[in-house]
C-alpha cells in the first residue's frame, strides 16, 4: 500500500488507498508550515529520533510537526506536536526544476511513498487539482549518503 499526498491535496486524503489501521504507522508525520500569512501543510515520515524527511518545497517561517496522529483532525492522546528548529534542504535543491526536491527538518526530540513496508519516495509535484497520484517523486535511495552525512554532521 502507498501512501501519497499530492502538493495542494489535503491531510485526511489518501489517494489511491485505503486507511491504514490506527496508529500502525508510527514513523508517519504531518508539518503544518507558516509562509508568510499563508498556512499549509504536508506529509513526512521520521528517519531518527530527531529527523522528518520531507519535500524540500514544503519549507516555511514556521514549520510544526505533529506525530502520533490517526486523524489530524482529532486530539488524540497519542500526539505529539514539536517545533522545528532547523530546515536543512538538499544544497542543490532547485525550485524550478524541482530537480533534488529533499530536505531534513530537525526537531526538538514532504508524505512518503511505502512499498513492502520501505520508505521509497517523496512525493515531490503533483498535477494541480488532481485526484490522481503525483506525477514526480524523489527516490529516497539515491539520497542516502547526503540524508546519513548531515545527520552524523549535527
Amino acid at each position: 500500500m502507498a501512501f501519497l499526498l499530492p502538493p495542494g491535496a489535503g491531510a485526511g486524503e489518501i489517494i489511491g488507498g485505503q486507511e491504514a489501521q490506527p496508529h500502525s504507522r508510527p514513523y508517519m508525520a504531518y508539518l503544518k508550515i507558516q509562509c508568510g500569512n499563508e498556512m499549509f501543510s504536508c506529509g513526512g515520515f521520521l528517519v531518527a529520533e530527531n529527523f522528518v524527511l520531507t519535500a524540500a518545497h514544503c519549507e516555511g517561517d514556521e514549520i510544526s510537526v505533529t506525530l502520533g496522529a490517526h486523524r489530524i483532525s482529532e486530539q488524540e492522546r497519542s500526539q505529539r506536536k514539536l517545533p522545528v528548529r532547523r530546515q536543512i534542504r538538499h544544497p542543490r535543491y532547485n525550485r524550478e526544476t524541482t530537480n533534488n526536491d529533499i530536505t531534513l527538518l530537525q526537531g526538538d526530540s514532504g508524505g512518503p511513498l511505502v512499498c513492502c513496508g520501505v520508505a521509497e519516495g517523496i512525493v515531490s509535484k503533483g498535477i494541480e487539482n488532481s485526484t490522481g497520484p503525483p506525477a514526480v517523486y524523489t527516490r529516497i535511495s539515491h539520497f542516502m549518503p547526503w540524508i546519513t552525512d548531515t545527520m552524523r554532521g549535527i
